[in-house]
């Protein structure tokens, strides 16, 4: 691409919030027509930039210069950006789930007219952006109804039908399993050859900048750090990328940590059988039989709705499912934990996968969510002892080294990587024996990911029994001394350090459901 074919030009961005520079003379030069990957630890400065840029920060709450498509920009809302063609998607969707998918597509820009809105336009106009991002669905299907991957895929039919010129996706894949993942870049590359649309991607997965970007800006601390240039006898270098956005060389992805010798038997489940909540004839977790000691890290692989989070939750004080049987052991003897609380009396902690819905409570600080497991342990006569909460938060803040002012700081404000932390914080503090960490490390930078992984294997040395969700099957075999596979709810395998490989693992995650004759 040439260079007098640049699209998009950010001089010197600099943009504070109050004593906080958030941004420091940021540059960025995008070209017309290329996928350009923006990448970054949590926290570096990613989204505020292109909150700079699309107008949610407008313009003279910033310094630098902005250009697009060959003008200055001072935009002072989101409107203004979109009318020149930038769109921004999210990570959080802006969409309504209760609205069909053909009433969310145009939003702010019904087809009506004289003041009513003509559906029978409304729809067909649909039917032809869903047919443009490859998505078979009926335009009167509400948003609910669909998973997040078509979800994602009804965010970018709405930029098309502003006419889009220059897309930014936020974290795109944060929570679409590999297949849905795959089929998204594979229209952002269609939207670039066929129709010359110019995207901005802002991801943690380097395997997906390795396969879709034409050229990468690196953001550290909120400054420039580098561009890495990539071309087809040029690959991207993930090890020089990843030294750019920590500062530092990650040797392995995944600490060195020596398997413990196997505890005592921490937990055990027999027979465990799960059914939909709502659908009390479909059985969703299949008489599993798991363990887990102490000092032990056991994985849960299994491909999307293989039922690994119904298992766990359903364990932990039947959190999720109807109909549930079978046997829970915890230290030898058999325990009945029909509400959370009882899971918790009996020493075991859950760590939800979705920090920002279930795990934390944003309006909250990092104290307040911190101690939240823990209220009868901090208590005095039912009264929060005040001293008693700050020492023991305060404490978890250092070992789990998490960055913040300090901890009466709303989690709202912290990086996803931290959000993540106060959220282990939380259940570590309540003194569990057996964790579960559903996705501990999903939408967070490797920097923030290997703190993290630190984390996992202090709690196991302390002789904790650890079980961790993950879709990622390397992190999986990086960290685990054992890992179960699940496949349509069935625990398919047990699975030893020495026999860790993708391939067969992924053989007992897609077994097909044994049928009885």
């Amino acid at each position: 691409m040439s260079s007098n074919d640049t699209i998009l030009t950010m001089e010197n961005i600099t943009k504070t919030f109050g004593p906080v520079k958030a941004l420091t003379d940021v540059n960025l030069s995008v070209d017309r027509g290329e996928i350009h990957a923006i990448c970054g630890e949590n926290g570096a400065g990613k989204s505020t930039l292109m909150n700079v840029l699309s107008g949610v920060y407008p313009y003279g709450s910033y310094s630098g210069k902005i250009t697009f498509d060959g003008k200055e920009c001072k935009y002072h809302t989101i409107n203004d950006s979109e009318a020149d063609g930038i769109v921004i998607i999210h990570q959080e969707l802006a969409l309504s789930p209760f609205l069909s998918i053909a009433e969310n597509l145009f939003i702010g820009n019904e087809q009506a007219k004289g003041g009513v809105i003509d559906w029978d336009k409304t729809r067909a106009e649909a039917k032809k952006l869903l047919d443009r991002v490859g998505l078979p669905e009926d335009p009167d299907t509400r948003v609910m109804d669909i998973g997040v991957g078509k979800q994602q895929l009804v965010e970018i039919a709405k930029a098309l039908s502003k006419d889009v010129k220059l897309l930014i996706l936020d974290e795109p894949t944060a929570a679409l399993n590999d297949e849905d993942s795959a089929h998204l870049l594979d229209l952002v590359r269609q939207l670039r050859d066929e129709q010359g649309v110019t995207s901005i991607i802002i991801t943690h997965k380097l395997n997906e900048v390795a396969a879709i970007a034409d050229n990468v800006t690196i953001i550290r601390d909120g400054s420039t750090v580098g561009v890495m240039y990539v071309t087809p006898e040029t690959p991207l270098d993930q090890e020089e990328l990843i030294r750019k956005m920590v500062g530092r060389p990650l040797h392995n992805l995944y600490p060195n940590h020596p398997s413990n010798t196997p505890g005592e038997e921490y937990l055990r489940v027999e027979d465990w059988t799960v059914h939909h909540p709502l659908d009390a004839e479909r059985v969703i977790v299949d008489h599993a039989n798991i363990n887990v000691h102490a000092g032990e890290i056991v994985g849960l692989a299994g491909l999307m709705g293989a039922g690994r989070t119904e298992m766990a939750m359903s364990i932990f004080g039947h959190s999720y499912g109807s109909n549930i049987s079978g046997k829970v052991f915890v230290k030898g003897k058999e325990v009945k934990m029909p509400n959370v609380q009882s899971a918790i009396d009996a020493g075991l902690a859950y760590a939800t996968e979705d920090r920002k819905g279930n795990g934390l409570n944003l309006l909250q600080n990092i104290r307040e969510n911190a101690s939240l497991a823990s209220l009868t342990k901090i208590s005095k006569g039912g009264v929060v002892d005040d001293n008693l909460e700050r020492k023991e938060v305060e404490q978890y803040r250092k070992d789990f080294n998490i960055k913040c002012h300090d901890i009466d700081v709303n989690v709202s404000t912290l990086s996803g990587g931290n959000q993540q932390k106060v959220l282990l914080a939380k259940w570590v503090i309540s003194q569990p024996d057996i964790l579960i960490l559903d996705e501990p490390t999903r939408g967070i930078d490797v920097g923030a990911k290997y703190e993290i992984y630190e984390i996992i294997d202090k709690l196991a040395d302390a002789g904790k029994a650890v079980i961790v969700i993950s879709s990622e099957l390397p992190e999986l075999i990086g960290i685990c001394d054992r890992i179960y596979t699940v496949s349509y709810g069935v625990v398919t395998d047990n699975v030893e350090k020495n026999g860790f490989t993708q391939e067969y693992l992924m053989k007992g995650m897609t077994k097909e459901r044994e049928v009885a004759a």
